[in-house]
């Protein structure tokens, strides 16, 4: 496994599959981290999109369906403010895990054990929140599939599809994750 020189004591181990789950690991938490942080600092820009999915006021107002729609601003911003603090959430144990990996990478920590525990589960947080969230109660239950205006379904999608392809690759068998390094 290629080593770069990083002090007279530590080196790090570039390549391989730890080195690429610890980057595309800490990838994920650095989007995460800016999802939140604009969500938080940019409040009013993604809550009218939270209230126009939850409205369904720019669906094709089917009767059928028309009865899901929640317009009680005090519930819809309830949500908002649910869906940004997952978010914060997420990028916080991803960024845990991001550390972790790190750790493995220098030799300092315990292996990588740990790193892929907790990175799975912010992993997942973001797939259910871009899956069940936004694909399935956002695009289905509320029809955002409908909505010419307010549709974050292709968002929601690519933010599941790379959550999900991370997920996998740290889960891939390799004899790397029980080597005596890590």
């Amino acid at each position: 496994m290629a080593t770069r020189w990083n002090g007279p004591r530590r080196a790090v181990r570039l390549g391989g599959l730890p080195f690429a789950a610890a980057a595309l690991t800490a990838t994920v938490a650095l989007y995460m981290a800016l999802v939140a942080f604009g969500n938080v600092t940019d409040f009013g820009t993604n809550r009218e999109f939270v209230r126009h999915v939850l409205a369904m006021d720019t669906t094709f107002k089917d009767d059928d369906l028309m009865w899901r729609a929640v317009t009680d601003r005090t519930l819809q911003d309830i949500a908002y403010v649910a869906i940004i603090a997952w978010e914060t959430l997420a990028a916080a144990v991803l960024v845990a895990g991001s550390v972790l990996w790190a750790r493995g990478l220098t030799g300092r920590g315990a292996g990588y054990r740990r790193a892929r525990r907790v990175s799975t589960l912010g992993l997942v947080m973001v797939l259910l929140l871009f899956g069940a969230g936004f694909i399935g109660i956002g695009g289905e239950w509320f029809a955002m599939w409908q909505s010419q205006k307010w549709n974050g379904l292709q968002a929601a999608e690519r933010n599941f599809v790379v959550a999900g392809f991370v997920l996998v690759l740290i889960h891939l068998p390799s004899p790397q994750w029980h080597s005596p390094e890590g």
